[in-house]
C-alpha cells in the first residue's frame, strides 16, 4: 500500500514528516517526491542496513536526517513538529530473504533475528537460558499458537539432548515435530518464528510507546498512518485510535459538553486485489488512518 499510504499522510509540501520505519525506503521517496525544498523527512530504523540506504539518501538530500534506533524515540522530535507520521510495521521482505538475519524458516542461517544486529541478544542465545514456562508463554502470547506448551516442551527436550540451538532449521525442525496440525498452506513453524521476533526484538512495547508518542509530536490536522500484518499489532493500532477518537462524558456533570479527543476522522483500508496479486505477502496488511484534533497534549 505504498500510494495509498502516502496519499493518506494529505502531504503539505512544506511540513515535517517522519517516516518510522524506512526499510527499503519506499515510503520515503515517494514523500520526498511531495514535499518542496522546505519540506522536511525523518527517518527512523534499527536495522543498520537499512539506515546506511537511509544515510545514503540524505547526503544527496538535506531534507533527510536519519534516525538509528526503533520509533520508540519519536517522542524526542517535540511537541506538535510534525505533520504526518508513517509506520510500516513488522519485518521487511529484505530482512525475510536474507537468511543470514535468521528471520525466516525458508532459509538456514544463524538464529539471529535482531532488527538490530549491533546490540542485544540473539534468538540463539536466549533461548540458551531461556526457562519453558517463559518460552510458553512467549510463543502463546506473541505467537498466538495453541501448541505452545508442546512447542516450548519440545525446544526445552532438544536443548537437554543436543545442546544449543544455532541455526533456524534446527528451530524450524523441532517446532514443527511439536505442532500437530496447521492451517492449510501455513507452515508449523510461522507462529513460534513470529513469537520469537516480536518478543527479541520488543516489538509490541516499542509500537505502544511510539502510539502514545504520536499524540505529542503531531501538529493540529497531523496524520498518523499504520499498516500493521498481524493481529497483535493491528489490535493495538485500533484500540489506541478508537480509545482517543471516542468522546468521554464526565459522569459526575452529565450536561457539561464531552471532552476534546485527540483523533478524528479514523479510518481503516486494506490492500486491492492487484496488489495482493502482485504481492501476496500484502495478503494480511491492514492500514489504520487517524488525523489530530486541534487539542494538543
Amino acid at each position: 500500500m505504498l500510494n495509498e499510504a502516502v496519499d493518506a499522510l494529505a502531504i503539505n509540501p512544506d511540513g515535517h514528516y517522519v517516516d518510522a520505519t524506512y526499510g527499503r525506503g519506499g515510503h520515503s521517496r515517494l514523500i520526498l517526491e511531495r514535499l518542496s525544498p522546505q519540506g522536511r523527512l525523518t527517518v527512523f530504523d534499527k536495522d543498520p542496513q537499512a539506515v546506511a540506504q537511509a544515510q545514503a539518501l540524505a547526503a544527496s538530500d538535506a531534507r533527510v536526517s536519519v534516525r538509528h534506533e526503533g520509533f520508540a524515540h519519536l517522542g524526542e522530535l517535540g511537541e506538535a513538529t510534525v505533520q504526518g507520521v508513517l509506520m510500516d510495521l513488522g519485518v521487511s521482505s529484505p530482512q525475510i530473504d536474507d537468511p543470514e538475519r535468521g528471520f525466516s524458516f525458508r532459509h538456514d542461517g544463524p538464529l539471529d533475528m535482531r532488527m538490530d544486529t549491533t546490540r542485544g541478544q540473539s534468538v540463539a542465545q536466549w533461548l540458551e537460558t531461556a526457562e519453558v514456562t517463559i518460552l510458553a508463554e512467549v510463543i502463546r502470547e506473541y505467537g498466538e499458537e495453541r501448541f505452545a506448551k508442546q512447542v516450548a516442551a519440545a525446544i526445552d527436550r532438544r536443548r537437554q539432548e543436543r545442546g544449543h540451538f544455532r541455526t533456524t532449521r534446527e528451530l524450524a525442525e523441532v517446532v514443527a515435530g511439536a505442532v500437530k496440525t496447521r492451517e492449510p498452506g501455513k507452515d508449523p513453524a510461522t507462529r513460534t518464528f513470529q513469537a520469537f521476533r516480536i518478543f527479541i526484538n520488543a516489538e509490541l512495547e516499542e509500537l505502544q510507546q511510539a502510539l502514545e508518542a504520536s499524540l505529542h509530536v503531531l501538529s493540529p490536522e497531523g496524520r498518523l498512518v499504520v499498516i500493521s500484518f498481524h493481529s497483535l499489532e493491528d489490535r493495538m493500532v485500533k484500540q489506541f485510535m478508537a480509545r482517543h477518537s471516542r468522546a468521554v462524558v464526565d459522569r459526575r456533570v452529565p450536561f457539561m459538553e464531552p471532552g476534546a479527543m485527540p483523533f478524528t476522522g479514523v479510518s481503516r483500508v486494506m490492500p486491492s486485489k492487484a496488489e495482493v496479486a502482485g504481492n501476496p505477502r500484502s495478503r494480511s496488511s491492514v492500514m489504520r488512518v487517524a488525523v489530530r484534533t486541534e487539542a494538543v497534549a
